[in-house]
């Protein structure tokens, strides 16, 4: 087992927060040892300039549903999702302390990033629109947020980024199985089955006491 000397405190406080509070489930399912797919992180990706700016991102925890600021909490639209992922390298080995970043567009089609104004009614101030935590023991961890939404000539999907120093950075993007979206989406057309298995979530209805709609449990495939 591999570890990343050094991670922010932070991180490491977030992931432990998000995985007590999450809903047990089975262990994740032996997977196919097929990498995420290499992909652009796109136009959208916060900056960490931008990003350490604490008035505009009061919270950058795992928990993308929830935003709290000096003067309340928002909570966001949109369908509840909990992403419970597994960081494994191509030979079957997990991999703790790796740092997991996810941004996503929010149900009004909006990222959080400096080229989009943030104009009352623009965006859903109850989103993040950016987490991050940090894998533990096992290579396990979680998130919650919403079922992503299909962009202007985007289908839904969700942007990743895994860093670890065993293999540096892999960027990728999560898709929805099953959308009807994926056939008509560019990037999702040149993945080869492979490696379309390896992006793709399956999503089944999250347990009730959860308070999300849906629940995806899939492993997270780096380079060995």
């Amino acid at each position: 087992m591999r570890t990343m000397p050094r991670m922010r405190r932070r991180l490491l406080i977030s992931s432990a927060l998000t995985a007590a509070a999450s809903v047990a489930a089975p262990a994740l399912a032996s997977p196919a040892r097929t990498r995420l797919p290499r992909m652009t992180e796109g136009p959208f990706y916060p900056p960490r300039s931008w990003r350490a700016d604490s008035a505009l991102w009061p919270d950058q925890d795992a928990d993308l549903t929830t935003v709290r600021r000096k003067d309340g909490v928002s909570r966001a639209q949109g369908e509840g999702l909990g992403l419970e992922a597994q960081v494994l390298d191509s030979a079957g080995r997990a991999i703790d302390g790796a740092e997991i970043e996810i941004w996503q567009c929010d149900t009004l089609a909006a990222y959080r990033h400096p080229s989009v104004p943030a104009t009352t009614g623009r965006f859903d101030p109850g989103f993040q629109g950016y987490g991050a935590t940090v894998s533990g023991k096992g290579g396990e961890l979680r998130f919650r947020t919403i079922r992503p939404v299909a962009y202007p000539g985007r289908t839904p999907h969700i942007h990743l980024k895994i860093t670890h120093t065993s293999f540096g950075t892999l960027t990728t993007q999560l898709f929805v199985a099953g959308d009807p979206g994926n056939a008509g989406d560019f990037l999702w057309r040149q993945l080869d089955a492979a490696a379309r298995q390896a992006a793709a979530m399956q999503l089944q209805p999250a347990p009730e006491a959860s308070g999300l709609r849906w629940l995806a449990r899939h492993p997270l495939i780096v380079p060995a």
